[in-house]
């Protein structure tokens, strides 16, 4: 008897909403960089410009934008889970319906994935971050850590069946590795959201009150830079390997991965560094490593810097989006989920935004190069924001 109850805590501890929302980042973290490394080969089958290239992000990440706005009406409404169940179904049949046709279903397509996206990202976030009130910036590190297992795995799941002119089964097989997270998910409980102990001691103010305040305004000032910024690097650097390293060979469509280890390897030690720096001081360390990266990334003539300085970027953006995301729910206690919702609408709008200018200005400056100068534009103002008073923001934003 004692052996059977022992069997059975660690697999009751594999089905709490914590456990289940990081099941569902792995495939999140795959269709959210999707578009990188099959960019060049749908730009090939289509025949698209930098430009037209862009409009794919701007459609996906739009739709991103629609999906974060559902999913803060949703939520209050019908709980985490029905949130999170729906947004992995959206991405399932928009993930398996890309490959079936001409260049606007494709763009469909990306957009049905991409409401998705915005359904389930916010919506596990912020569950994590209401179910761990004493450790956010840790637990939403370690969340975005499985986010990363995705990022990082999507372009090697890719190669091989690019080499063999499979594309259209890989997005099938990837459709239904969505939709069998969704269904075991299903099946797991959750908690009612905004029923956490120390959300429930706080007074919730006015969502209007509590957006015009200086830390609100910085804050959606980051999520659209910073989530514009990571989306931009991730979607642009198999593109902008590929140029440097010619038609030979397939190690570019791999530099994506590096970018997104470098996310993997800082997002895992996150919790081991916050235990001796600050939230802020890790947040500007961590930005001073990103601009380094992009600079050498931009110098860059040959494929070994731009894989180094893409693990660099990556290192440098990891801890960047969690330690905001602790901010936003440190911040606003009870009212972080009404918040959060115009937030994570910000930074789908930065998704959608960013990676289309990059292609817009390739385009009109018939460079890439020139084109991966915004983001470094972005990790500048990040920098400075991060300098500013936080603590004063965060006491306001609290008590005003």
């Amino acid at each position: 008897m004692g052996s059977v109850s022992a069997v059975e805590v660690p697999r009751k501890s594999l089905r709490t909403p914590t456990a289940v929302a990081h099941a569902a980042f792995v495939p999140t973290g795959i269709a959210t960089v999707l578009l990188g490394p099959v960019l060049p080969a749908l730009s090939a089958r289509w025949s698209l410009s930098d430009a037209q290239a862009g409009e794919f992000f701007f459609a996906e990440f739009l739709a991103s934008t629609l999906g974060v706005i559902l999913s803060g009406m949703l939520v209050p409404r019908l709980g985490y889970k029905s949130v999170i169940v729906l947004g992995l179904l959206f991405m399932a049949g928009g993930v398996g319906t890309l490959p079936m046709g001409s260049r606007l279903l494709g763009m469909a397509a990306v957009a049905g994935y991409g409401v998705g996206l915005g359904l389930t990202i916010p919506a596990c976030n912020l569950l994590v971050a209401e179910l761990n009130p004493g450790k956010r910036a840790a637990a939403v590190s370690l969340l975005n850590f499985s986010w990363t297992v995705g990022a990082v795995a999507c372009p090697f799941l890719f190669t091989p069946f690019q080499r063999r002119g499979m594309i259209s089964p890989f997005f099938y097989v990837l459709a239904a590795f969505v939709l069998l997270i969704a269904l075991l998910i299903a099946r797991v409980s959750f908690p009612p959201p905004g029923k956490s102990e120390a959300a429930s001691s706080q007074p919730t103010k006015p969502l209007l009150a509590m957006l015009q305040t200086p830390v609100a305004l910085v804050l959606a000032v980051l999520f659209f830079v910073y989530v514009g910024t990571e989306n931009a690097m991730g979607g642009w650097l198999a593109s902008y390997a590929k140029r440097l390293n010619g038609t030979g060979g397939t190690i570019w469509v791999t530099v994506p991965s590096f970018f997104y280890a470098g996310l993997l390897a800082n997002r895992a030690l996150a919790p081991v560094f916050l235990r001796r720096v600050s939230e802020i001081w890790l947040a500007r360390i961590s930005m001073g490593i990103a601009l380094l990266g992009l600079v050498t990334l931009l110098s860059a003539t040959s494929m070994a810097v731009i894989i180094i300085s893409a693990a660099v970027i990556g290192l440098g953006l990891a801890t960047i989006y969690p330690v905001t995301i602790a901010l936003l729910s440190s911040s606003f206690g009870p009212g972080a989920n009404r918040v959060g919702s115009v937030m994570f609408m910000m930074a789908s709008f930065g998704a959608a935004c960013m990676p289309w200018m990059v292609g817009v200005t390739s385009t009109h400056m018939q460079s890439l190069k020139v084109g991966l100068a915004i983001p470094l534009a972005g990790c500048l103002l990040m920098l400075g924001l991060y300098f500013r008073d936080w603590r004063g923001g965060v006491a306001n934003a609290v008590s005003e």
